[in-house]
């Protein structure tokens, strides 16, 4: 089992803070080993349920009466299956000088599990796992993390032909199984359609219309699927920044596959000679690079932005935390140097500071706070965000 430890150190901190804490990730990601791990850590009672489980369902056919006597740490593994569980959570937890935290787990964002906002507003803290990243493989190549993807059975596999494999059944389980059992009608022939098309679309600005258009379908069916991939973490939308700067910028958001190893999984690619060869080699380094410096740095979702003007302009990744601007070029290439881009960024958006991720093997300096680091590098030349 792989250590999770930057995990396991936030999520310590949240469950002291708070009477209810929601690992949120995508499914297979690692949520309940981390679970797992937490409560062994955490040394008090512990009762776990697992709601696919159905003994466990039938335990909480009463939920109050199976609850309400607990003590110490409680586990509601796949909560979105049973979201009538939240009203529920509420009452315990505004009991009088109730010591009892709850742990759940769940494949859905809190916007597809409605109740979760409507019924804990103030009560629950949100912890979003990805999948493995480079300070958690440490030792191992990084080559074989973004080929493979950061799904632990995937990465773990004991060769390439068996984690494409377990990649597949991912996909078919998530489009089969787990999308109905949260409600979802949309047929799952159509759906492994459009994520097929949307892995050809990776690291794009997004256009409802141009997808609308090969589906035959108006746009606002196009985005429900989009939202959908976006509400159970298989696709991150990275959303732009822009401000008065005198410049027209663009507004629409890119796209890119939380995974890369499902990015290739649904583009064909089973190893990394294929990759070598295919025409989105670019984006899918691109979109995986871009995860690792997100994930090495700690930043929030919400402090996360792409820039670009309709001059060509544009800045990867823009990462805002209090007045701090940090901007970051992701480049496969060995020896990047400044450009007109890097240089506009840099006055336009009043950045502290630029890096430019590279494949090459050095970190060096290109300019006054504009640097090129190595992607290999990452984890000694980027200090975290504090």
């Amino acid at each position: 089992m792989i250590a999770r430890r930057r995990h396991l150190a936030r999520l310590g901190g949240l469950v002291r803070r708070s009477k209810v804490v929601a690992i949120l990730g995508a499914r297979q990601v690692g949520k309940t080993t981390l679970a797992r791990a937490y409560t062994e850590r955490h040394g008090g009672p512990c009762t776990h349920f697992d709601l696919e489980d159905p003994e466990t369902v039938a335990r909480l056919g009463e939920p109050m009466a199976a609850l309400r006597d607990l003590r110490g740490l409680v586990v509601l593994d796949e909560i979105h299956r049973r979201p009538d569980l939240f009203p529920v959570l509420r009452v315990l937890v505004d009991r009088p000088r109730v010591t009892t935290r709850f742990l759940v787990l769940g494949s859905a964002s809190p916007a597809l599990l409605k109740q979760t906002s409507e019924s804990l507003a103030g009560r629950i803290a949100y912890h979003a796992l990805d999948g493995l990243a480079l300070d958690e493989v440490a030792g191992t190549s990084h080559e074989r993390l973004w080929v493979r993807g950061g799904y632990p059975r995937s990465f773990l596999a004991r060769n390439d032909g068996e984690s494409v494999i377990w990649r597949r059944d991912l996909v078919r389980t998530y489009l089969e199984r787990d999308l109905p059992d949260l409600g979802v009608t949309i047929p799952s022939a159509t759906l492994r359609r459009f994520w097929t098309m949307l892995a050809h679309w990776h690291g794009q600005i997004w256009s409802s219309a141009e997808f609308a258009r090969s589906f035959g379908v108006a746009d606002t069916t196009i985005r429900r699927y989009l939202d959908l991939l976006s509400s159970t973490f298989m696709v991150r939308l990275l959303l732009p920044f822009h401000e008065n700067l005198g410049k027209r910028q663009v507004k629409s958001p890119k796209v890119y596959f939380t995974d890369s190893g499902l990015l290739h999984t649904l583009l064909g690619v089973r190893t990394r000679a294929e990759l070598d060869v295919h025409p989105r080699l670019g984006a899918s380094w691109e979109g995986f690079a871009l995860g690792q410096v997100v994930a090495h740095l700690g930043a929030a979702q919400d402090e996360c932005f792409f820039w670009a003007t309709h001059t060509g302009a544009e800045l990867d990744l823009l990462i805002v935390r209090g007045k701090r601007r940090l901007g970051f070029e992701i480049k496969r290439t060995e020896a990047p140097k400044m450009t007109a881009s890097i240089r506009s960024a840099m006055a336009d958006l009043r950045l502290d500071r630029l890096d430019v991720i590279h494949a090459g093997a050095d970190t060096y300096v290109l300019d006054r706070n504009v640097r090129a680091v190595a992607a290999r590098r990452l984890l000694e030349d980027l200090a975290p965000l504090r």
